[in-house]
């Protein structure tokens, strides 16, 4: 592996793992008496307050309209996913969502960026491991709606690596973050105040599970992201990502107790097969030398 993309290769591990971490968060959210868009209101909320003044200050509106712009296309994300949540098992919801690395590669095959056999493998691999780990769509997957949504949160989730890639070249990864956190505050805040479950934590188990929310999750895994996409970019980044839940299987047992199936290690093994045949170089074709021009012409 080329030794600049060692710090990238590290870096997309630790959002993996940092990421997996936000069901476990998520679990214990709602055991001790915080709702879903509550809690992301000040997941989101604390971090923009933490990072805005360090990382955003003296940004001009054009500089910042890129980086809100990447936050709005990852809110667009998340919502499709929580709508396809509240119509399809949580199963098929993940599974179509991480398949976010096989809709980056479309969008740049469709771009003219055609794919290799190595990182088509990857993509088949992980989709494999992911059925496994995550669950198969069953009986309960039939409504249209949903499973749309559910496919609708991966695209959108590929679109908003591809726009960090391309839109967030030169930004510092904490200034991307804040204003992703400032777009997601707000959004979230809305829809809390409207549906009335906009409240302010009140005992110390709440406010644990909101600062570990906003820390690991967050504050580490989105830097982290951004960092990989800007080393690695967003196909081998978004195939690294597809660790996360592997991850979060083995926290579940470590954290919660819950147990590990036969299948589940079996598709970790198939996500680990994909994570590492993504990282072979791919094979650039030189384009042919033009012609020299005659003597004649």
């Amino acid at each position: 592996m080329p030794t600049p993309a060692r710090p990238g290769l590290l870096l997309a591990l630790v959002a993996a793992l940092s990421f997996a971490t936000l069901g476990v968060w998520g679990k214990l959210a709602g055991e001790v008496g915080l709702g879903t868009f509550e809690v992301l209101v000040w997941r989101f909320g604390l971090v923009a307050a933490v990072l805005l003044p360090l990382a955003g200050r003296g940004m001009t509106l054009a500089q910042r309209r890129p980086l809100l712009g990447v936050g709005v296309v990852y809110v667009l994300a998340t919502f499709c996913y929580f709508g396809a949540l509240g119509r399809v098992t949580a199963g098929a919801t993940g599974l179509l969502l991480y398949l976010a690395p096989a809709f980056v590669i479309l969008f740049g095959w469709l771009a003219g960026r055609r794919p290799g056999a190595a990182r088509l493998g990857a993509v088949a691999l992980a989709a494999l491991g992911l059925g496994l780990v995550v669950g198969l769509p069953g009986a309960g997957d039939r409504d249209p709606l949903g499973l749309a949504l559910g496919a609708g949160a991966g695209a959108l989730y590929a679109a908003y690596l591809l726009a960090s890639e391309h839109w967030l070249r030169g930004v510092t990864p904490l200034a991307a973050t804040g204003h992703l956190a400032l777009v997601g505050a707000v959004a979230f805040g809305s829809l809390a105040g409207a549906r009335g479950e906009l409240g302010v934590p009140d005992t110390a188990a709440q406010w644990g599970v909101v600062l570990g929310m906003a820390a690991l999750p967050t504050l580490i895994a989105v830097p982290a992201l951004y960092g990989a996409i800007a080393r690695l970019g967003a196909a081998r980044a978004s195939l690294l990502g597809t660790l996360e839940p592997l991850f979060t299987v083995g926290l579940a047992f470590l954290v919660l107790g819950e147990p590990l199936r036969p299948a589940m290690l079996l598709g970790g093994a198939l996500i680990l097969a994909g994570a590492a045949l993504a990282q072979k170089p791919e094979r650039v074709t030189p384009p042919a030398p033009s012609p020299a021009p005659s003597p004649l012409s």
